[in-house]
């Protein structure tokens, strides 16, 4: 039997409270694995700190760890509905573009309908007098056209999701896209 491909699992779930997260997580999974694939969360690392360790120490290890766990993954399913602001989560957003110079498929979700600069002010300059993109996609142009170049797709909702941020459907739509990619 062939292993199945591992699917990495980038979105700002890993900010949520752990009960949330592994809620969110365990659902994503169970998606996967009914189309043969193996899901892999940012927190799946053996990670452990001291309590003296510097915080900067802690940031690099975890950079260095999930870039290992990107780096055994052959594809990416990013959760890029707004968070923090009027865009996806930054570091999400990194994991994206370090998948897709892989050459690894990319695909993601947002549960914001709205265009990017719908949600920047619906205006063409910012209160500084910055122009802001309008290319009717749901994020910046680089986002979304990394996605679709890497042969991947975004999907947006059709409706509220379950979650906040999560709609088993939504995740359902992306998992069915890479099976047949």
């Amino acid at each position: 039997m062939a292993k199945p491909k591992r699917i990495y699992l980038a979105g700002p779930e890993v900010f949520f409270p752990a009960e949330e997260h592994q809620a969110i997580v365990a659902e994503k999974k169970r998606l996967l694995r009914e189309y043969g694939f193996e899901g892999v969360d940012p927190l799946d690392t053996e990670l452990a700190f001291s309590g003296n360790e510097a915080k900067l120490r802690r940031g690099h290890r975890i950079f260095r760890a999930n870039r290992e766990l990107m780096d055994s993954c052959d594809a990416i399913i990013a959760n890029l509905t707004p968070f923090r602001g009027i865009s996806a989560d930054p570091g999400t957003v990194f994991e994206v573009g370090y998948m897709t110079g892989q050459g690894k498929p990319a695909f993601g979700f947002t549960l914001d309908r709205r265009y990017y600069r719908e949600r920047a002010g619906a205006t063409e300059l910012d209160e500084l007098g910055h122009t802001v993109e309008d290319f009717e996609m749901r994020d910046n142009l680089m986002i979304e056209g990394g996605i679709h170049g890497s042969g991947g797709q975004l999907f947006v909702a059709d409706q509220p999701g379950e979650h906040r941020f999560f709609s088993a459907e939504l995740f359902r739509r992306c998992v069915r896209a890479l099976a047949h990619a």
